[in-house]
Parts: structure tokens; sequence; C-alpha cells
């Protein structure tokens, strides 16, 4: 019964049942401005590193082909970067370690929905015992829908991100979120 803007403003405040607020990592876009938000992700369950570098500016790449379950052909420009991956295709740890593989520092893995602004995924290990060291985190399908539309947009092959940011220390009313998540 609460309009729109409250229910935002109290997901901003109350995380969802079951999902503490340490559970979620934020990144900001930087470039190109029209995405210049802060977007929310959850980190892999039980797979995957954690962020022990902020990264001021560092490339979020989109993987190429998009679900990266094998070789890619965008490979060189992922190496010591963020890559955007979209969700399908195969395990969530295979894409992590193609990602590895071509020596990225962390996967953002995108829901494949791309009208999901709301329902976070759950990324767990596959059944094939393998490991990845870097981190994996899942963004909502509306968000990686939106900043691949606007490097697509623009003719850009990547968007520069901080990552991860502080949002403890930013007043409610600052936060530059998206405004399709108010919607």
């Amino acid at each position: 019964w609460w309009p729109r803007r409250w229910r935002w403003w109290l997901s901003l405040s109350f995380p969802p049942p079951g999902l503490r607020i340490h559970e979620y990592l934020y990144f900001q876009v930087l470039s190109p401005g029209d995405i210049r938000y802060i977007f929310t992700a959850t980190p892999a369950k039980d797979f995957g590193g954690v962020f022990n570098t902020r990264y001021d500016q560092i490339h979020l790449v989109p993987a190429d082909p998009p679900e990266a379950c094998g070789e890619l052909n965008n490979g060189v420009f992922i190496q010591d970067q963020i890559a955007l991956v979209e969700r399908g295709g195969c395990s969530f740890l295979s894409k992590t370690r193609v990602i590895q593989e071509h020596g990225g520092r962390a996967i953002i893995i995108a829901d494949n929905a791309y009208d999901n602004d709301s329902f976070y995924i759950e990324m767990i290990q596959d059944s094939s015992r393998r490991t990845a060291d870097i981190p994996a985190l899942f963004l909502l399908g509306r968000d990686g829908y939106m900043i691949r539309r606007s490097l697509e947009q623009h003719g850009l092959p990547w968007a520069v991100i901080s990552i991860p940011v502080n949002v403890t220390s930013i007043p409610t009313y600052e936060m530059m979120q998206p405004p399709w998540t108010f919607w």
C-alpha cells in the first residue's frame, strides 16, 4: 500500500527480508554520463573472491559473446578490467572462470530478463567442484540492459566505473540511483 517512491526509499533503508545490507555491493558508472548512477549488485553466495581493492576508474567491458560461456572475441579488452556478462547458456561459475582465464579482475553478471528491476538471483556454485578467485556479482536485468544500451548508443566499447562504492557515507537523498528503479 506504500506509494512507489516510498517503497524505493524503504528499500534503501531496509534491505529485503533474508538479505543483510552487507550482502550488497555498489558500483558507480562514471562514463557515459547518461548512466552516471550508483548500481546495486549482490555477490555470489559460495564462489569467487572479494574486492580487496577499490578501483576508482576501471573499465566495465561487455563480453563478446554476451553470455561468456567460451572463448571471447574481446578477451584482450577484459584483461585487468571488469567484465559485464549476461546470464544464460552456462553456469555462473563457468562464466566467472572464463573471465578469470582472460585476466579479468571481476565479473558482473546481469540477469537476461531485461525487465527485472527488483529480483536478485542467488548465484551458487555448480556441481563441477571447480573454483574461481575473482569477485562475481549479480546485477538486475534492467540495469545491465540500460548500461549496454547506453554504450551502444554512444558507440563505446566500455563504461568507466568505480567499485566498490561505500554508500553508508552518502545521504539517501543524494544517492544517484537509476531512475528506472523508481518506476
